[in-house]
């Protein structure tokens, strides 16, 4: 895996990276268009865990903001209640968090499409009854506030403003590197082959059972590194933000940019996650929007915006090769010259 992790290091992620960069930086001098960036990127970075799960493996986890929930109150405890450093708290919250979403979804990874969503379904209602009955660890529905953002290591300094948005925007973009170099390891290939057909990938030797519980977990980690962030990053923790409704976002996303694809959730998220914020204003007309929006990425493009738009692409050198058969053979490229 180090080695695909390596060549995970192209130009065009270097690029992502930079533009990235570059964009948090021309809109920290507004605060407001920052903490709509910080919080795109942590769209990101779930949409990247939520695509290995849906679109490299065909399972649809709608447990994905519980898990992302479990590592959040875990985090804050860890820091406002023992006192641990937040770069202590994350990994162990983010571990055990994957560690309860495998134990939690393992009677349901024999499963397939409908029925797997079904149990995740479930499983996302019992964790989010539990964030509100739990009040000793979670303060119920009046959530937990004033969580202090993360300390510069070894400089006792925190991390807020531009500092604080590099940082999700490096968690972002780390996330998608891990995602590509997933995808071209020999494990990604065989979550594929598990997304085409169950029963033949068994036939051939894959364990499906076994994948899925490692890609589960995986997606798990995901999951639980973005709700340490958002949590920290907004300052606040609350059963709404770990609910039923923020999995479906998260879900649509991925559906909206293009499932199965490396830069889909990158679209969908972009697209989708400032939505709710720019619309801030009319909140009669913010759901019609964002409604509208979806259905009309189901209908007219199901591969989703990237997904379609990839396809298109990869039309045109056929095209090409059909004009020039219609033109007698001689493409009209300019290099020669119709009489």
């Amino acid at each position: 895996m180090r080695r695909y992790l390596r060549s995970a290091i192209t130009p065009q992620l270097l690029l992502l990276l930079a533009a990235a960069i570059a964009l948090a930086v021309v809109v920290s001098g507004n605060r407001f268009f920052a903490f709509v960036l910080g919080i795109t990127m942590i769209s990101i970075l779930w949409a990247a865990g939520m695509n290995l799960l849906t679109g490299y493996t065909g399972l649809v986890s709608l447990a994905f903001a519980g898990i992302a929930g479990i590592s959040a109150y875990g985090t804050v405890g860890l820091v406002m209640r023992c006192g641990w450093s937040f770069w202590l708290a994350m990994p162990v919250a983010v571990l055990g968090a994957a560690v309860v979403g495998v134990l939690l979804g393992l009677p349901s990874l024999r499963l397939k499409g409908f029925y797997f969503a079904l149990s995740s379904l479930v499983i996302q209602t019992v964790l989010s009854l539990g964030f509100v009955y739990f009040i000793g660890l979670t303060n119920g529905d009046t959530g937990i506030s004033q969580i202090p953002p993360p300390d510069i290591p070894l400089t006792g300094v925190s991390f807020h403003g531009i500092g604080f948005d590099l940082l999700l925007t490096f968690a972002a973009w780390l996330s998608l590197a891990a995602t590509w170099a997933i995808a071209h390891s020999p494990f990604g290939r065989r979550l594929v082959a598990i997304r085409e057909d169950e029963v033949l990938a068994e036939a051939i030797g894959i364990d499906v059972i076994r994948n899925k519980m490692l890609v589960f977990f995986v997606g798990s980690l995901y999951a639980g590194v973005g709700g340490a962030l958002y949590a920290t990053y907004v300052g606040f923790a609350s059963p709404r933000s770990f609910d039923l409704l923020s999995s479906l976002s998260i879900w649509l996303m991925v559906a909206f940019g293009g499932r199965g694809t490396f830069m889909g959730p990158v679209v969908g998220a972009l697209i989708l996650a400032p939505v709710p914020f720019m619309l801030q204003q009319y909140d009669t007309l913010k759901d019609v929007i964002y409604g509208a929006l979806i259905i009309a990425v189901i209908v007219l493009m199901p591969g989703g915006v990237y997904g379609t738009l990839l396809a298109y692409v990869r039309r045109l050198p056929s095209l090409k090769r059909y004009l020039s058969k219609q033109r007698g053979g001689v493409p009209n490229d300019g290099s020669v010259r119709r009489s």
